[in-house]
């Protein structure tokens, strides 16, 4: 797999607290993680949407994360609201992940998170397009 990133999106992580730049670093390194255990996905862009470190695919659909001040107990991960992928994640760990609506996964700063869970579901964003039609995304 190929990353090519943005080296805005760099200075954004290294703008966190420090409180929080490893939760977000290592929110990053299991979105890369997850990528390169993905079959036929050559390509994966770091870049950044509306400020925010994203992560797009020729097949798949936007993951962000973030940080924000107004809440800052907490960060998250952002998917498309108008997708299944929530909804779908929903489903398959009712009980694993915090949610808000249908496009973020929510994370306590104290939270350990569940990485093998997380990155099925960003597998299952990055290649969103492939799966979309499936029942539960082809999980």
């Amino acid at each position: 797999m190929k990353l090519s990133t943005n080296p805005k999106t760099i200075e954004v992580f290294e703008n966190y607290p420090d409180s929080v730049r490893l939760k977000m670093e290592k929110l990053r390194e299991l979105v890369l993680e997850a990528a390169s255990e993905v079959d036929d996905l050559e390509n994966l862009e770091e870049t950044l949407k509306w400020g925010e470190p994203a992560y797009l695919t020729k097949h798949g659909s936007t993951v962000r994360m973030d940080w924000k001040e107004k809440k800052p107990d907490q960060y998250a991960m952002y998917f498309k609201c108008t997708s299944k992928l929530v909804p779908t994640f929903k489903k398959l760990y009712p009980d694993v992940f915090t949610f808000e609506g249908d496009r973020t996964i929510i994370f306590k700063l104290d939270d350990k998170i569940r990485e093998n869970e997380l990155k099925h579901c960003v597998k299952l964003a990055l290649t969103y397009h492939k799966v979309k039609y499936l029942p539960l995304l082809g999980a």
